[in-house]
């Protein structure tokens, strides 16, 4: 069983180049979990739908969690419901951005 918060923590790495906040604290990861042993699945969105930089934080964040012992395989579901809004940014996030 993969360690779910090693995970989190591994997210923490993966920064929205544009906004220079991570992913986590953006509040773009909705789900992880481990359908099967050694597999995750990452549901997260973008903070538009047009993010032009969707396939770099995307294959990101496949890149920091295959780093975590016990992950074999991870896919990134990138969803648009619910749709991302600024209130599901951590109250760091919102500071660092000059919203808190």
């Amino acid at each position: 069983m993969i360690n779910l918060k090693q995970i989190r923590e591994a997210l923490q790495d993966v920064y929205d180049p544009e906004l220079g906040v991570n992913v986590v604290e953006l509040g773009l990861v909705y789900d992880i979990s481990e359908p099967a042993e050694g597999d995750l699945l990452i549901r997260m969105t973008m903070t538009t739908p047009g993010c032009p930089m969707h396939d770099n934080i995307s294959e990101s964040v496949e890149w920091a969690v295959l780093q975590v012992v016990g992950v074999s395989s991870v896919k990134v579901d990138v969803v648009w419901d619910p749709p991302w809004s600024p209130e599901m940014m951590s109250e760091e996030a919102k500071l660092k951005l000059g919203m808190g």
